[in-house]
């Protein structure tokens, strides 16, 4: 099949991979400009074009998606089909209009759960036990369009997103490939929406990364793994900021929520519902990430120390 491939992230490479690997023909790539990073600031190619440029394919960089012009350029490829996963743009009805196939989408959840930017994040963070990803026809709407695949995994009790998300990239690209397959057979047929079982999985915002230590140990748990590695988990420790990388639920209560306690080498943080979370990889602001024992060496607590939960 004739593609024009839509993506930016990493998450979108092993599909593009899958694509190409399958014999489909890839007219051209779209991605995002490359973005200054770093204290440097020096521009950065995306993860898509360094794969794409790999593979020998044509890379294009709009800085908008929505010019004639563009709409132009992509019709005069005449695709059959364009694949997005994570483009970073809505696409405008008359580029939805161009394929004959339309324009097939890779999302991270089982939708019509968790629509949105960041799916994965937020399942792990609202404490699900499954997931999966999907595959959709684009419409106008937020991830509203018919779904045509679904393929459902469990979450580890102790999975991190940094872990997850390869997994589902993986499970997504090979569920692309198939509904390619199926679409060319006319053996698949796409199914409406239930929108009243539609959750939402909206742009993480550093402000999401502040630890609220009246939820439960468990609920503050499923955050530090959800938010890895991006907004983090932080909360305030004698007016600084320390991250939290690894914890465990359990332990005493130490006190009123936030309060902190150590034990033989071990650190504690009351929460809320009289639960507490086990502190195990820290990182002092300006410092490097520390175990817990090196962290009670470093700073000896004295009575009543309390994580600040104002941010």
């Amino acid at each position: 099949m004739r593609l024009i491939f839509l993506g930016t992230p990493e998450f979108a490479v092993p599909t593009l991979e899958c694509v190409v690997a399958a014999g489909h023909q890839i007219a051209a790539v779209l991605t995002q400009p490359d973005r200054p990073k770093g204290r440097g600031r020096e521009l950065v190619a995306p993860p898509v074009k360094e794969a794409a440029l790999r593979l020998g394919l044509a890379v294009h960089q709009p800085e908008r998606i929505r010019p004639p012009e563009v709409t132009g350029f992509l019709k005069a490829l005449q695709p059959e089909a364009m694949v997005v996963v994570g483009y970073g743009k809505i696409l405008p009805q008359p580029i939805i209009d161009i394929p004959p196939y339309g324009i097939i989408n890779v999302h991270a959840s089982l939708l019509p759960e968790y629509r949105g930017a960041a799916p994965i994040q937020w399942a792990i963070a609202n404490g699900e036990t499954r997931t999966g990803v999907t595959t959709m026809r684009i419409d106008a709407g937020l991830d509203t369009g018919d779904i045509l695949l679904r393929a459902e995994t469990a979450i580890g009790p102790d999975e991190t997103a940094m872990e997850l998300s390869p997994r589902l990239a993986r499970m997504g690209a090979e569920l692309l490939v198939e509904t390619l397959t199926r679409l060319a057979e006319g053996t698949l047929v796409g199914l409406a929406q239930d929108s009243t079982r539609a959750s939402f999985a909206p742009v993480l915002r550093k402000e999401d990364g502040w630890i609220d230590w009246t939820r439960t140990a468990a609920e503050v748990y499923n955050r530090i793994r959800g938010f890895l590695p991006w907004p983090g988990s932080a909360t305030r420790f004698r007016e600084h900021r320390l991250q939290v990388w690894r914890a465990r639920v359990g332990g005493e209560v130490a006190g009123p929520p936030g309060s902190l306690r150590g034990a033989k080498g071990r650190l504690f943080a009351s929460c809320g519902g009289s639960t507490s979370l086990e502190l195990v990889e820290v990182q002092m602001e300006g410092k490097r990430r520390m175990s817990a024992a090196h962290f009670l060496n470093g700073y000896q607590l004295g009575e009543n120390e309390k994580l600040e939960m104002s941010r």
